[in-house]
């Protein structure tokens, strides 16, 4: 399986023999258990503080042989936790520390005990891994992903010494992903309360760099909206499949190509 080497200019500038790893079947199945299992071993543990919403000083009395004041039984009240003794006014004999009173304790609170990992066999993680590098030259796919390009894949010979995003930018417009890059560049402000946890804006994905030096590359693509810098080690089926779904618009160097063969090998 050969494919087309795009040079600076955007012009072919010869072929590749294509690494034995993109003739791997699409299991979009596969992908997307993989990168879920990624995901939720990356979770931290979180949890309450135990001692939450039980800081008072409210209990309750059942005992019979103490001041009238403070007999709780007999009452036309629920027997649950109050403050008393110590507290006149609006305090008085107020509930605390139940799940049902004001400033009480949380039911069932998060509990950082809980374990969110999830297992799955080596074997299926590398088939998915290979998956999602043979989906990036599925021409189908790619375009269900919402991609404006013109051939997959994308190999492209001395994209590793570009270090200006102006110079990234020109490019791209050469090899035909202006209208990517645009369709990228628009930022919207996300509904519901995720806008005041440090996520206000939703962005597009854009087309993710994969190179086997990432030194210089990620000055040049690190500032364009939606797109991602990958070294050809590092890669993983999460960055190569956004929100579990495989075949994203991936520009390949050629040294990255070449590093590939020495990874999968027939």
């Amino acid at each position: 399986m050969k494919a087309n080497i795009i040079d600076m200019a955007g012009k072919n500038n010869g072929t590749i023999e294509l690494p034995v790893v993109f003739k791997t079947p699409y299991r979009p199945d596969l992908i997307r258990r993989a990168v879920l299992a990624f995901q939720a071993n990356e979770r931290q543990a979180y949890g309450t503080d135990w001692m939450a919403g039980k800081r008072s000083s409210a209990h309750y009395e059942g005992s019979r042989h103490v001041a009238p004041d403070q007999l709780m039984m007999n009452r036309e009240m629920a027997r649950m936790a109050r403050i008393h003794g110590h507290a006149p006014g609006h305090l008085n004999m107020r509930a605390r520390t139940v799940p049902q009173a004001v400033k009480g304790r949380r039911a069932h609170p998060p509990k950082p005990e809980a374990i969110w990992t999830q297992k799955i066999n080596s074997k299926e993680s590398k088939f998915a891994l290979m998956s999602a590098i043979a989906a990036t030259a599925n021409i189908d796919a790619v375009k269900e992903r919402g991609h404006i390009f013109k051939e997959v894949p994308i190999i492209v010979d001395g994209i590793e010494k570009l270090q200006k995003t102006k110079d990234m930018l020109a490019f791209l417009e050469k090899i035909g992903l202006s209208e990517e890059v645009e369709r990228t560049s628009e930022k919207k402000i996300r509904a519901g309360k995720g806008k005041m946890r440090g996520r206000k804006y939703k962005t597009k994905i854009g087309p993710l760099f994969v190179v086997k030096n990432t030194e210089t590359v990620l000055k040049a693509a690190g500032n364009i909206l939606g797109a991602h810098v990958s070294d050809v080690k590092s890669l993983n089926a999460e960055i190569l499949s956004p929100g579990a779904h495989g075949a994203r618009l991936t520009i390949w160097s050629k040294e990255a190509i070449e590093e590939l063969k020495n990874h999968f090998k027939g």
